[in-house]
C-alpha cells in the first residue's frame, strides 16, 4: 500500500499463482475481434484478415487494428485492437484476439520485431474478441515463463461466459476449433506495475464500467494509455456493466492527459477529447432512459423511444442500440 492509500503491486517478476473467482451474468451477447487466421474454404475471408498489419504507433508500441464490423468468418473475427509493447528486457502482450490463430499471428509478429521474450500476456477484459487467442501462449504460461495477467474479477467472468463464447467462435469455422480461454492467474486488485526494462507499465483495475473486469495499461515512456473497450472510437460503445460506472470512469480517464489513447475498437486518438464523444453518447442515453422511467414507460416502450438516439454518429448502431437501452434501463430503474 502506497502512502496515498493506493494498493499497488509490482508484477515485473511475478509468475502465475492460483486465484479465486468472482463475476456476474451475461447481459448481452457481444461481437468479437481478432487477427489473421490461416483458414480452410469454410472461412473464405480470413486470409484478408490475416493480412491486417501491425502499426508502431509510438516507440516500441505496436497495434493491430481490428475491422469495424461484427464478428464473422469472412473477417476472421478480427474486430478488436490487439498488440504489444517492447521493453529493453522483455515484451508485454495486450490482448490476443478471438482465436488461437490470431494469438499465433501476434506471436509471430513479435518474433519479427524483436528477439526479446514475452514476459506478460495481459487481458483487458472478458470479451471473446480480446482474450481468446491466449492459447498461442499456453505452453509458456503453463511453464511459468509468461505471467498471465488480468483484472481480479476476470477469472469468474471467464468461468461464467467462456463456454458460451467458445461456442460462438467455433460456430464461425472449423478452423477455430482449437481456440480456448486461459483464465489469468496474476490478478490486479487495484493497480500494479510491470518493468519491461527501462519501460514501466502501470495497470489499473477499474470498478464496473464497460464490464466489471476492465483493465487499462499506461506506458510512462510515451504517455500512451491503452484504454481497450473503455473507449470505442467510431463503433458504438457496448454497455455490459454499468452506465453510471462507465461515465464515472470516463471522467477519471479524461483527466489523465495521455499523449495518445488506444481504444478497444477504432483508431488511436491523440487529442485531448478522446473520451468526450463516448461520454456525450452515454450521458444522453442515461438522461433519455431516466426520462422514460419517470414517464412510466416500460423497457419495450423505452427502446422504441430511444431507437434513434445517436443514430448517424456510430458504426454498427442498429446491432447495439437496443441492447444498450435495455442495459441502462435495468440499472437505472432501481435508482
Amino acid at each position: 500500500m502506497d502512502a496515498d492509500g493506493t494498493d499497488r503491486h509490482d508484477l515485473s517478476e511475478l509468475r502465475p499463482q492460483p486465484a479465486g473467482r468472482t463475476r456476474r451474468h451475461v447481459l448481452a451477447g457481444l461481437a468479437a475481434a481478432s487477427f489473421g487466421v490461416i483458414c480452410s474454404p469454410s472461412c473464405t475471408g480470413a486470409l484478408a484478415a490475416a493480412a491486417l498489419p501491425f502499426a508502431e504507433i509510438a516507440d516500441g508500441i505496436f497495434v493491430r487494428y481490428g475491422v469495424q464490423e461484427e464478428m464473422s468468418a469472412q473477417n476472421g473475427a478480427a474486430i478488436a485492437n490487439i498488440g504489444f509493447i517492447v521493453g529493453e528486457r522483455s515484451v508485454a502482450v495486450i490482448d490476443t484476439g478471438t482465436t488461437t490463430q490470431q494469438g499465433a499471428a501476434l506471436k509471430a509478429e513479435i518474433a519479427r520485431v524483436t528477439d526479446r521474450p514475452v514476459s506478460h500476456v495481459i487481458a483487458t477484459h472478458v470479451h471473446l474478441d480480446h482474450c481468446f487467442g491466449h492459447g498461442a501462449f499456453a505452453e509458456e504460461i503453463a511453464a511459468g515463463r509468461i505471467a498471465n495477467v488480468g483484472h481480479h474479477k476476470l477469472p469468474q467472468a471467464l468461468a461464467e461466459r467462456g463456454g458460451f463464447y467458445l461456442e460462438r467462435i467455433r460456430a464461425l469455422s472449423p478452423d477455430f476449433a482449437d481456440t480456448r480461454f486461459i483464465p489469468p492467474t496474476t490478478l490486479v486488485q487495484e493497480t500494479a506495475t510491470i518493468d519491461l526494462g527501462n519501460r514501466r507499465l502501470t495497470l489499473r483495475a477499474w470498478p464496473t464500467a464497460h464490464t466489471d473486469n476492465d483493465l487499462t495499461i499506461e506506458d510512462a515512456r510515451t504517455g500512451t494509455l491503452w484504454a481497450a473497450d473503455l473507449l470505442f472510437s467510431g463503433r458504438i460503445p457496448v454497455i455490459d456493466g454499468s452506465i453510471n460506472g462507465w461515465l464515472s470512469v470516463l471522467e477519471d480517464l479524461g483527466e489523465r492527459n495521455a499523449a495518445r489513447v488506444v481504444p478497444g475498437h477504432g483508431p488511436v486518438d491523440t487529442t485531448d477529447t478522446a473520451f468526450a464523444r463516448e461520454r456525450a453518447y452515454l450521458a444522453a442515453l442515461r438522461e433519455g432512459v431516466r426520462a422514460a422511467i419517470d414517464a412510466g414507460l416500460g423497457i419495450d416502450e423505452t427502446v422504441r423511444r430511444l431507437a434513434d438516439l445517436g443514430r448517424g454518429d456510430w458504426l454498427l448502431f442498429d446491432a447495439v442500440q437496443g441492447r444498450n437501452v435495455v442495459a441502462a434501463y435495468t440499472e437505472l430503474e432501481w435508482e
